[in-house]
């Protein structure tokens, strides 16, 4: 009996740490710096524009201290990546995000997260991440930076990424986390029902030749 009395507590503790922790610490943490400049390069021969196709979109998984998660995403995403032989060359890549096609669990969230507490969509409509340089680490993984611009700051993010080709598709995908802060979306929610400030992102981005 003495053993049970013991062993519960100690279960109890364990179930809340587990059921509180925040998901981004699973994730990659981005490196964000200050905005780099950049200058688009010559391009390569025998590239080839590919341009993301409606079946592109971008995931969000936040987060508050209690454990409590919530999901969403951007469902229009549109831009490009040049390649050569389905290898990512030069640094004409470009990602752009319609803050209006976000969508959340609930209507109520997703209205929240337009308004000013956080994205502000009828004030910055139009999220943009610009490549600045693609670096590769095997045959399909690279690392990718570029200058993130939302919610009127742009920073540099740099993240990992895999990049598949078959056929006239190529296909982009990326999970990483970031801090909204430092893009200023500061609204941290009720005193006892706090938001954690890292933000889980997933790119689910297919392209097709221009």
């Amino acid at each position: 009996m003495k053993t049970s009395f013991i062993l519960a507590p100690l279960a109890l503790s364990t179930s809340l740490l587990i059921s509180c922790e925040n998901p981004a610490d699973k994730t990659t943490d981005a490196e964000v710096g200050e905005a780099k400049k950049k200058e688009l390069v010559a391009r390569l021969g025998g590239s080839v524009k590919y341009v993301f196709t409606e079946a592109s979109n971008i995931e969000f998984v936040g987060s508050k201290v209690n454990g409590d998660r919530k999901t969403g995403g951007f469902k229009k995403v549109t831009g490009h990546f040049t390649l050569k032989d389905g290898i990512p060359v030069d640094n004409d890549h470009r990602v752009e995000i319609d803050m209006n096609s976000i969508h959340s669990e609930s209507d109520k969230l997703t209205e929240h997260l337009k308004n000013k507490d956080f994205f502000e969509v009828s004030k910055y409509p139009t999220s943009v991440y610009d490549i600045t340089r693609i670096e590769k680490k095997s045959d399909t993984s690279y690392s990718v930076t570029g200058n993130l611009s939302m919610h009127g700051v742009t920073k540099s993010v740099t993240f990992p990424a895999t990049v598949e080709h078959s056929g006239e598709t190529a296909k982009i995908s990326a999970e990483f986390d970031i801090k909204r802060f430092d893009w200023k979306i500061e609204y941290k929610g009720g005193a006892d029902n706090l938001i954690n400030d890292e933000v889980i992102l997933r790119f689910n981005l297919e392209a097709k030749p221009e």
